[in-house]
Order: C-alpha cells, then sequence, then structure tokens
C-alpha cells in the first residue's frame, strides 16, 4: 500500500481505530503475516508498541482464568508477543528472531506419562529502533536493507526456519518506508498490512531524551556520519515522480495520426457490486418522547468518545435523521451506552450496545441516507465494538461491514483526496473478515466478502499500482466464484462475473493483452447467460457492450478483422437494449464504440474498396448517431469524449472526400468536406486549454483545408475559409 498523507482532524480518534486493528490483526496468531507499523511520533510509538506487548503478550485472562486441562497457548513466562530492539551493530532483524528462539525455545506443555505434549506457539515479534539508523554509517543502512532482501527467501519460500512458524511486526517512520520501497521492494511486496499512525515526527538527533520503555537500548554516537542512504532514497523517488508527472495515461490506445480514438470503450460494472452482509437488525423500543426528553449535556457522556457524541448530534441537529421517534432511538442509545460504561460493564455487552447503535445508522444507509455523518457513525461504533469484544461470533459480519462502509466513505464527497486512505482501511477490514470465515461453512458470506474485496481492489488500481491492484481484483473475484453458484444466486453469480470480466480487461492493458482480453470475454458471456435480456434489458445491454469493447481491444492483437466483425455485431446486439429512450448515455457510448470499430475495420489491408466505403458509411452513421444523443446530455454523464468523437467523425468524412475510389460529384465531396471542417473547428473550440490536442486538431483543420483546393479548386478554398472564425485566419492562411 501506498503512503497517502492525509490530514486528521482528530488524531487520537484515527490512531485509536488504527491501534485497534492492528490489534486484531496481531492477536489472531497467523502463521508468516509481515505488517509495517508507520509512526514518526517516537513518544506515541512507545505507547503504542508498550499497549500492545502488555495487551498481547501475557494474555490476563489466558493466564488467571484457563481451565486446568485445557491447551493453553502462552503462559506466565512465555509469551505470544516479543518485543526487540534492532540490533545497530548487526541490523539483522530475522537473525535476531532466531536468536531469541535459540535462547527462549517454546516450553513444553501438557506433557503426562502417556503423552510427550508439545510445545507453545512460536510467538509474534515487534522489531522498534529502525528511526535510529537514520544517523548510522550508510554502510550500515545499506546492510539493513540488505538484510531485508535476504529476508524475503522467507516470507516467499518453504525454506526452513522457525521464523515461518511466526509473524513480524516491523515499526519504521515514513522515511524508512520509501526507502524499503524503494530498496527491498520483494519484502514490501510480501506484507500483510500497513497501519499508518498519525503525528508530528520526532527529530532523531532527540531521540535519547525520550522516555524508553524497552531494554536493550544504548546510547548513540551521532558524530562523523556520511550522509545518509535513505535521503538519497527519498531524493531519488522523488526525481523519479518528477520525470513520470510528465506522462499522461489515457483510457485508449495511441493510435497512428487521423485514427478515430474509442473514448466510450471502458467495461462498465453492474451497479452496487459492494454488498453489506444481510444480517438482521433489531429495532430498539424507543421510549415515549416528551418534550424534556432531550440528548443530555455532553458532560454527562464522558466514557464516550466526543467524536462519536458530535456526530450523533450533528444528524440530528442537521435533521439527517428527520423522524422523531428515531431521533429518540439514538439518543436513548447513546445514554446506555453512558449507562454501561459508567457501571464498568463487560467488554461483552459494551460491545453488543455500540453494535447496535452502528446498526442504526446502517440501516439508515440501506435506505439511502448516504450522508457522511451516518457512515462515520456506523464507522465508529462497529469500531468500538470490536474494540470491547474481538471474539463475538458476529466479528466477520462487523468487519465486512466496516470495509463496506470505508469503501462508501471513499465514493461519498467530498473524499476524493483521502480515497486510497479510505479504499485501503476497507481492504484490511476484508481480508481480516476472509481470515475468520471458513468458505466450507459460510460459503455465502465468504463469496459475498471476496466480492467486496475484488471490486476494491479495482477502485485501488485508480491510485496506486494498477497492475497489482487489477491482479488482487482477478484473484479475489475468482474466488468469489469458486463459492458463490449459479444454483445458490444466479443473478450475483452473473453481476460476479461481469465482474471479472472486468478485471481481467483492465489487467489486459498491462499484462499479457491476448490471455487477458479472452478471459474477459469468457468471463462476460458467463455472466451474459444468466441474465434475460426480458427480465434485464438494461445489464444484458450493457454486458454486450462489455463484450464488444473486449472483442474491439483484442482486434488490436489478432485477427483484426474477425475481432473487429465480433465487436461489431455485439455493439449492434447491445443497442438493442441500449436505447436512446431507456439509456440515452448508454446508448451514445455504444454508438461511439460502433463507428470507431467500423472505422478500423474500414482502414484494414485487407478490406476492399467496396466494402471499406460501406464501413465508413457506417462509421459516419454511428458517430452522428451518437452525437446526436450527446448534445442532449449534460457532459457530466457522457463516459466517452466528446470532443474526440468530433475529430473522428471529421476525419472519417474527410477519408471518403478524398478516397480516389469514391465516385460521387463534387457536391457530395463538398458536403462531406464541409461536415470534416465543422467537425473539426467544433472540437478545436472546446480544446484550447488542452494544447497538445489543439495543436493536433488544427493540423486536421489545414489539412481539410488543403483538401478543399485540391478537390474542387479555389472556390472550394474561398467556402472552407469563410468557415473558419477570423481570428484563425491570420494563424492558417501562412501554412496553406
Amino acid at each position: 500500500m501506498s503512503v497517502n498523507d492525509t490530514a486528521h482532524t482528530d488524531n487520537f480518534a484515527w490512531n485509536r481505530q488504527v491501534y485497534h486493528r492492528l490489534k486484531l490483526a496481531l492477536s489472531l496468531n497467523l502463521r508468516r503475516q509481515l505488517f509495517l507499523a508507520v509512526c514518526d511520533d517516537l513518544h506515541l510509538r512507545n505507547q503504542v508498541a508498550a499497549r500492545l506487548h502488555s495487551t498481547l503478550a501475557y494474555p490476563v485472562g489466558q493466564v488467571l482464568y484457563q481451565p486446568e486441562d485445557s491447551l493453553e497457548s502462552s503462559t506466565p513466562a512465555y509469551p505470544r508477543l516479543a518485543t526487540l530492539r534492532l540490533n545497530l551493530s548487526d541490523p539483522n532483524p530475522i537473525a535476531q528472531i532466531n536468536q531469541w528462539l535459540n535462547n527462549y525455545p517454546p516450553p513444553i506443555v501438557a506433557a503426562s506419562k502417556d503423552t510427550p505434549g508439545r510445545p507453545l506457539p512460536i510467538p509474534a515479534f515487534q522489531i522498534v529502533g529502525v528511526e535510529l539508523l537514520t544517523k548510522q554509517p550508510v554502510a550500515v543502512q545499506r546492510l539493513f536493507l540488505h538484510y531485508l532482501r535476504l529476508s524475503e527467501e522467507y516470507l516467499s519460500t518453504q525454506e526452513s526456519s522457525r521464523f515461518l512458524e511466526s509473524s513480524l511486526l516491523l515499526w519504521v517512520p515514513r522515511p524508512w518506508l520509501s526507502a524499503i520501497q524503494q530498496s527491498a521492494p520483494q519484502f514490501w511486496h510480501c506484507r500483510t498490512g500497513v497501519f499508518f499512525f498519525a503525528g508530528e515526527p520526532t527529530p532523531t538527533s532527540h531521540n535519547a531524551g525520550y522516555p524508553e520503555r524497552f531494554a536493550g537500548s544504548r546510547s548513540l554516537d551521532f558524530d562523523n556520519f556520511e550522509p545518509s542512504i535513505l535521503e538519497q532514497a527519498v531524493a531519488q523517488a522523488e526525481l523519479k515522480a518528477a520525470e513520470e508527472s510528465d506522462l499522461k495515461f489515457e483510457d485508449d490506445f495511441d493510435f497512428q495520426p487521423e485514427t478515430p480514438v474509442n473514448h466510450g470503450r471502458q467495461p462498465q460494472e453492474v451497479s452496487i457490486p459492494i454488498e453489506l452482509l444481510k444480517v438482521e437488525i433489531k429495532q430498539e423500543q424507543a421510549p415515549v418522547r416528551s418534550s424534556e426528553n432531550h440528548l443530555p449535556s455532553l458532560p454527562s457522556l464522558g466514557h464516550i468518545s466526543k467524536e462519536l457524541t458530535d456526530l450523533v448530534l450533528a444528524t440530528i441537529n442537521t435533521k439527517i435523521i428527520q423522524d422523531e421517534d428515531e431521533i429518540s432511538q439514538a439518543q436513548h442509545m447513546l445514554v446506555e451506552i453512558e449507562r454501561l460504561h459508567s457501571q464498568n460493564a463487560s467488554g461483552e455487552i459494551l460491545a453488543a450496545a455500540y453494535h447496535r447503535l452502528g446498526n442504526f445508522y446502517r440501516l439508515r444507509i440501506e435506505q439511502g441516507q448516504v450522508t457522511l455523518e451516518n457512515l462515520m457513525v456506523a464507522i465508529i461504533s462497529y469500531q468500538e465494538a470490536v474494540s470491547f469484544d474481538d471474539t463475538s461470533p458476529q466479528l466477520p459480519d462487523i468487519l465486512n461491514d466496516l470495509g463496506t462502509l470505508y469503501w462508501m466513505l471513499y465514493r461519498t464527497p467530498p473524499n476524493s483526496e483521502e480515497g486510497q486512505t479510505y479504499i485501503e482501511q476497507g481492504i484490511e477490514f476484508y481480508k481480516l473478515a476472509l481470515k475468520l470465515i471458513s468458505p466450507q461453512t459460510h460459503p455465502e458470506t465468504y463469496a459475498r466478502v471476496q466480492n467486496n474485496l475484488g471490486t476494491a481492489y479495482g477502485d485501488l488500481a485508480r491510485f496506486s499500482n494498477p497492475p497489482e491492484s487489477w491482479q488482487q481484483a482477478v484473484l479475489a473475484y475468482n474466488e468469489a466464484l469458486r463459492y458463490r453458484t449459479v444454483a445458490m444466486e444466479p443473478l450475483k453469480y452473473a453481476a460476479c462475473q461481469n465482474n471479472l470480466g472486468t478485471a481481467y480487461w483492465h489487467l489486459a492493458q498491462y499484462n499479457q493483452p491476448v490471455v487477458n482480453l479472452k478471459k474477459a470475454i469468457a468471463a462476460y458471456n458467463l455472466a451474459l447467460a444468466h441474465y434475460s435480456a426480458d427480465d434485464e434489458p438494461l445489464k444484458y445491454g450493457m454486458i454486450q457492450n462489455n463484450i464488444g469493447t473486449a472483442y474491439w481491444n483484442l482486434a488490436q492483437y489478432e485477427q483484426p478483422a474477425h475481432n473487429l466483425q465480433m465487436a461489431i455485431d455485439v455493439y449492434c446486439d447491445a443497442l438493442k437494449y441500449r436505447t436512446p429512450a431507456a439509456v440515452p448515455s448508454g446508448c451514445a457510448a455504444t454508438q461511439n464504440n460502433l463507428g470507431t470499430a467500423y472505422w478500423h475495420l474500414a482502414n484494414l489491408s485487407q478490406t476492399n474498396k467496396e466494402d471499406k466505403h460501406k464501413y465508413l458509411q457506417l462509421c459516419i452513421s454511428a458517430y452522428n448517431e451518437a452525437l446526436a444523443i450527446a448534445h442532449s446530455l449534460h457532459a457530466s454523464v457522457l463516459s466517452f469524449d466528446l470532443l474526440a468523437t468530433h475529430n473522428n467523425l471529421g476525419l472519417a468524412h474527410y477519408q471518403i472526400a478524398t478516397d480516389k475510389y469514391f465516385n460521387g460529384d463534387k457536391p457530395q465531396r463538398s458536403q462531406h468536406l464541409e461536415a470534416a471542417l465543422d467537425n473539426h473547428l467544433q472540437a478545436l473550440n472546446g480544446l484550447s486549454k488542452q494544447p497538445e490536442a489543439y495543436q493536433t486538431t488544427f493540423s486536421y483543420v489545414v489539412k481539410t483545408i488543403r483538401a478543399f483546393h485540391n478537390e474542387l479548386g479555389i472556390q472550394g478554398q474561398n467556402l472552407a475559409l469563410s468557415k473558419v472564425p477570423g481570428q484563425m485566419l491570420p494563424e492558417i492562411l501562412p501554412k496553406l
């Protein structure tokens, strides 16, 4: 995951949420997990690491209340979590872990005369002190990164090492995270999760003055150090970013000059691909609301986080909740939670109360009230429920819903800048949920969460490492389809197949295009087989459009004539359902795609002259239909570039007018050239803020005016110049 430095107005609330997620991830006791905790504030780092150690190393409940005949996982003398400070003289984390295990091997428990007993599980390890490397010689810094690269073998192979039975939590500040990403990419790739804590950076030179809670610290000599390799790595990363910022990637292929650009071809997903788990939500019995039944003042809710209280108040005071009975229920739940806190209720009871509050707001969201406040109340309530009871049988459902709520948070304005952070949060919750769900016993739930995970990875691709994100989406959708069968849920199966096809299509833009495009077509066809054209005409037409897009793409690599004809056939079939009346924006997009497919088919070397002329006429007809519909709609609902379509239409008219095979008379040639010029000028009028596209279109205008002269003589040229805005003539005339 990439770093997204989001400004959080309430660092305490944010850090509390991150802590509980990290604690939950570690407490699952899974093998071969690699977690990175990113924290620039050493005070905070020490507090969180110490809290994790005290909570997880020797669980009080297990030590004090464990039945004598149980198979315990720790003892007062052997921890579940061990904390180590990085050895700066030889910064090899794996060697330190193995040395610790040699010194403190797992004790044998449950031994008797009849049974040999068994060793306790190897603990997880958290390592602190990486930030101290910044003031070490460059050779030591490089040695640390070298050891991380070597440790990739332990993480990615089955090589014998007791570390494989363990999990590792590595604490790093943000600059060192960047250095690891740059210099130990495979180690970074093997990560299970990254947890970002918010806080002000601590100056490294002041580290020695900070209170330490771990043994083994020693004073350091900061004199006579070389320029840090870390600073070099960061500088290189910034340079690379600066170089890449000049590159602009479009959704479309980079065609040869004068080639129409297909700006409506990106496949579409079935709407609402992410699902909340359908758990029954019991409504609270609201007390009768009298005129005195107001929300208690903030001081009387001192046990509940101020952030949660303020958000609930916001939903009431801004009329997000409008029904008086619902307002009373929200108030009642807050008062009940405060009462339970003041009575020192058990964690299980408090978790249930927070869960009810989260369910109450989730129901509002499911009913269409998707506001920032409602989402945040549900999220915080569910996270509080998890923090008070992380062994609840409902935990997988809550984690899935947290993932979905974070995904919805990303989709709710104005959260575009924090989008990557919210999606990554959602993905982490989905992954945690999947670790707790058995696909054999709960196949529907497992498939739903995998489908959600695939959709979240697809959105993450907009922000970070698209090839990897789309590959992860493909894996998640395929895993969902192992358990979401046709017999069980035919429409959800079809929706998941469509999403899998779209993921394969996107993956084909980066890796193995032919293989992945064929897989996309296969998935789309499986989806189509389970949608009825009569019952689901819009989805049926949408998937047909997606199949056409995949065939059009495949034609760029193999069997162009066959695949383009397949694309055309499927687009024409899609237009039976994507009509101007039923879905005008979709109809316009498919007509635009159809026009581009006809243009490419017309210009294949094996296309004969008669067919070429016919295909260009069909291309013009499709583009005209797309533009006629598009100009009646708002630009925000269009999925293709209207100005590019005007240029494409102009090129098709120009090609017919200048084709020697075309035996039309001068009036017909003039009509085509006039249409070409009109469309190029209309495109030019909207490209003033896009210098590169403006210059390309300007060259089309000049070329078309020359064609007027070549085909129709001086009168034709005068006709063309009469159509050009006066302010453009001084720039055009010298080029004729």
